[in-house]
């Protein structure tokens, strides 16, 4: 079992910057692939970005490519989301996600989920 906790969503206007963080309980975390997804009103939940157990391969949506990092500090059980260049677009509830194996751009393919954190971006 595997609890996931997000911090960092906030207002920031277009060109900001924001740092999401996944806080995850337990002592398997290294054993998990990693993601965040995002959900805008009326929209499905989309993916984001991913990361591999150790952090050696990373995977991006073409709408964050560029702007968004994604890290992890296995001794720390969290995952980060740095955003940068924030557009108005970006606006939605960001969700981490763990999955011990599967498609990582899947929502249905993670296993457990946050509760999400709010990013609201102002033009």
């Amino acid at each position: 079992q595997v609890q996931l906790v997000e911090s960092g969503g906030g207002l920031v206007q277009a060109g900001g910057s924001l740092r999401l963080s996944c806080a995850a309980s337990g002592r398997t975390f290294s054993r998990y692939h990693m993601g965040w997804f995002r959900q805008a009103p009326g929209k499905n939940r989309e993916f984001v970005s991913a990361i591999s157990l150790t952090g050696a391969r990373t995977y991006y949506a073409d709408s964050v490519k560029g702007r968004f990092t994604i890290s992890r500090d296995n001794a720390k059980n969290t995952v980060y989301l740095q955003m940068n260049s924030l557009k108005p677009e970006d606006t939605a509830i960001y969700y981490c996600a763990a999955q011990f194996t599967g498609s990582r751009y899947e929502p249905p393919e993670y296993e457990y989920w946050g509760q999400g954190t709010q990013v609201t971006v102002s033009s």
